[in-house]
């Protein structure tokens, strides 16, 4: 099932519409070398993030972004193209975090989710928990980020 023909669009959708298995890729965005630098001066000043010529030296062979700045671009995403705000109850956690390949200036990243599980609150009957498996994907189709979390959705009311 893709976005497509899923039932409910995404934006709309309340926890009975999280389907295991249902797949769906979106997101565009092309990272700059100034936002690379600017996230990396605020919170991960790593040569190889914040400094041009000495990631030339480094391992990388030039200048990558945070695996920090790539999951801030992916939650970015989920919040404009994935996540209900009507139903969103925030995330009790993460079980997994893998920056897999380098994220350079240029590159144009995207996102793929797949449902993994989803169940309703035994204690909470209102809500239940989905456990999504994210993939960033570049322009090339390399992974270069996985995320396995837990988000907490709002059953539909009862009319």
């Amino acid at each position: 099932m893709t976005a497509e023909t899923h039932p409910t669009p995404l934006k709309e959708r309340w926890f009975e519409d999280f389907t295991v298995g249902h797949t769906v890729e979106f997101g565009d965005y092309r990272v700059t070398e100034a936002e690379i630098v600017d996230f990396a001066r605020r919170w991960d000043p790593q040569p190889f993030h914040v400094d041009p010529l000495a990631a030339r030296d480094s391992l990388y062979g030039g200048l990558i972004a945070s695996g920090w700045m790539t999951a801030s671009i992916a939650m970015r995403m989920m919040v404009d193209q994935y996540i209900p705000p009507h139903a969103s109850m925030g995330s009790p956690g993460i079980d997994q975090l893998r920056w897999l390949a380098p994220v350079r200036p240029g590159d144009r990243l995207r996102l793929r989710i797949t449902v993994l599980e989803a169940r309703r609150s035994q204690s909470k009957p209102d809500r239940g928990l989905v456990n999504l498996r994210w993939e960033m994907l570049d322009q090339g189709g390399t992974t270069v980020m996985t995320l396995v979390g837990w988000g907490m959705y709002r059953c539909r009311p009862i009319d």
